[in-house]
């Protein structure tokens, strides 16, 4: 799998993520300790967040990273 691939399914579970839980955008960026805008740009496939990022936005989501990455769809 490429890394547009990789890309597009975490930002959907991040973005999946956020609505189920009702936050803003701007709330899990608060809570995961990044702006809006580079929240905003990795829902919107723009970005590949470095590994602290996804560790805070699960984090702040209140799941495994493996929520955010499934690997077991990635092969």
């Amino acid at each position: 799998m490429d890394k547009k691939e990789i890309i597009k399914i975490f930002s959907g579970n991040v973005r999946a993520e956020r609505a189920r839980r009702q936050f803003s955008q701007e709330k899990l960026a608060e809570m995961a300790g990044i702006t809006t805008e580079y929240l905003a740009r990795i829902e919107k496939e723009k970005y590949s967040p470095s590994l602290i990022v996804i560790v805070n936005l699960a984090l702040a989501l209140n799941i495994s990273v493996d929520k955010l990455i499934p690997l077991d769809k990635i092969k």
